[in-house]
């Protein structure tokens, strides 16, 4: 780790300066904690930057981003306001800090976080406005006394991010209030003219909610092998409803109204022999029950269920529009699964042949240099790109054939790249930050070809005669463009370097499939950023 000698007051000014023109280029809450974490730990020199945000109950410190802890606690681990140094620099609305942090009265472990190597530690609270917001962290591994312009440098990093993340975290309320009107109006949509599972499903369950007017109506459908009963769809009013597991068919009041095809009255499952869970009930308040089977040409499909709040007998007219209700919407899943099994068809054609195309495009354009290549890294390079469009489809098949995560996807095939692409004695680590970005196939299938093309031109140059290297690919969006950053740490660009078949295919795909426009910079510590800029148009299925 650096010294702190290096930490000259005009060099932390610069670095501020440099922050502070970053964050403003940032917009959405997971890019601008990644972008903070990251630049403090350059800022400060040291070995570890957290940034924690209080919960909506104003009482729990949770951890949202880190340069140094494990990533499995990002998201989970959480503090008490005045728990541990972090919490207690909230509590105190102070900063607080130590050269031997584990020993320090107020230090709590994170046992997930794996902070273990870390001894000292200096945590300053995040406020706007005298109203405090989280807080942040910075540890190193050697012991260290942060000294006064330390404690200034990062209150002033404190300052300047509590402002960010203000504006952030404003930006995703607009974007998830969007979100919620788009809802609405796929509702109305769905009622109109069906053609998603579940979209049928939300409104059934809406429906039945308000008319039967129950605390909650829960759908379940029999899963392949016809043994289970799986949870597909549930409306809640104010009571807490947790997710069930699959319920054996026979099992429990749901179990067997789907075995025998008849519908089933429960006047209070709190006392209920045949209802399983009666803790579970009375914990989210639930009494009287409901349960008619989804049948199509006497075949069970699934149980419609309808709780109470408080103790109820369903008159003859409810139960029978219920059971009404029940047999329609039987009826509509067994046509929605016939026209979405025919669109996956139609779909699985046509990503099928454009990804032969792309196949084809690809090894067309090395036929020109076919004279000075050799077959062996011919085949090699084919096979990287086929496993790209490859891990593309994985995820299509696993969550659904309308949109594809591109950073799912870049974590899965950057950790075949970089096993099949380094030797034993090299340590290099691709991570991959922001938030999620999900795109049709054919975009996502553009993006990740491009992304993957510069990640093994980096593991391919950027590292020769080095034993460790860092790839960083960011993901995030601003209201007109999706941006994505590749930035290695390795050798940097040679004046002289001349552009092969790799990077002319990245150009292309940019260009030419995703209308966007790529910037190479070589970066003053070393190393190479590149930046792919796209408009947010993409996020719509291209035109074939």
């Amino acid at each position: 780790m650096p010294t702190r000698a290096t930490s000259t007051r005009p060099q932390a000014v610069t670095a501020l300066r440099q922050m502070a023109r970053a964050l403003s280029a940032a917009w959405d809450l997971d890019t601008t904690l990644d972008l903070i974490a990251r630049k403090t730990t350059e800022v400060m020199h040291v070995d570890s930057c957290s940034i924690y945000l209080l919960d909506p109950d104003g009482d729990t410190l949770r951890l949202q981003a880190s340069t140094g802890l494990a990533k499995r606690a990002v998201g989970r681990a959480t503090l008490r306001v005045g728990e541990g140094m972090t919490g207690h620099a909230v509590q105190t609305n102070q900063p607080v800090y130590a050269i031997d942090a584990q020993h320090a009265p107020h230090f709590k472990w994170l046992d997930e976080a794996d902070e273990t190597p870390f001894r000292s530690l200096l945590a300053t609270p995040l406020t706007i406005e005298a109203a405090v917001i989280g807080a942040m962290n910075v540890q190193t591994i050697r012991p260290y006394t942060f000294t006064l312009a330390d404690i200034e440098i990062l209150s002033l990093i404190g300052d300047l991010a509590a402002g960010a993340l203000a504006k952030a975290q404003l930006y995703d309320k607009q974007r998830r209030q969007l979100a919620e009107m788009r809802a609405l109006a796929q509702v109305s949509e769905a009622v109109t003219s069906p053609q998603y599972l579940d979209d049928i499903l939300d409104v059934v369950m809406e429906m039945a909610a308000q008319v039967m007017d129950t605390a909650v109506c829960s759908l379940f459908l029999l899963n392949e092998t016809g043994t289970h009963l799986e949870l597909r769809s549930a409306r809640r009013t104010n009571n807490p409803y947790r997710h069930r597991p699959p319920l054996p068919v026979g099992e429990g009041v749901t179990g067997i109204v789907a075995q025998t095809g008849k519908p089933l009255y429960i006047a209070d499952v709190r006392s209920d022999a045949r209802y399983k869970g009666h803790k579970l009930a009375q914990a989210e308040g639930l009494v009287s029950l409901l349960s008619v089977p989804l049948s199509v040409r006497d075949r069970v499909i699934g149980v419609l269920n309808g709780y109470t709040a408080v103790p109820r007998h369903f008159t003859n007219e409810e139960q029978t529009w219920f059971a009404t209700l029940a047999n329609q919407t039987a009826l509509a899943i067994e046509n929605a699964r016939l026209v979405t099994n025919t669109a996956i068809i139609r779909e699985m054609h046509h990503r099928i042949k454009n990804n032969l195309q792309t196949v084809a495009m690809l090894m067309q354009l090395q036929m020109s240099d076919a004279d000075r290549l050799h077959a062996r890294d011919v085949l090699e390079t084919n096979i990287h790109r086929i496993r790209s469009i490859a891990a593309v489809h994985e995820v299509l098949s696993d969550k659904g054939f309308r949109l594809v995560d591109v950073k799912d996807v870049l974590e899965r095939i950057t950790r075949t790249t970089i096993e099949t692409m380094t030797t034993p004695h090299q340590d290099i680590h691709i991570h991959v930050f922001g938030e999620p970005l999900p795109l049709p196939s054919r975009a996502a299938t553009a993006l990740t070809l491009a992304v993957n093309e510069l990640v093994q031109n980096a593991l391919e140059h950027a590292f020769v005669g080095r034993p460790t290297g860092r790839i960083d690919i960011s993901l995030g969006h601003s209201p007109d463009e999706l941006i994505v950053i590749v930035q290695d740490n390795g050798h940097g660009l040679a004046s002289d370097v001349k552009r092969g078949l790799g990077l002319e295919l990245v150009e292309t795909l940019v260009t030419d499939d995703l209308h966007g426009r790529i910037k190479f910079h070589k970066l003053p510590a070393g190393g190479v950023e590149v930046s792919i800029r796209m408009p947010r148009a993409i996020e719509q299925e291209l035109a074939p």
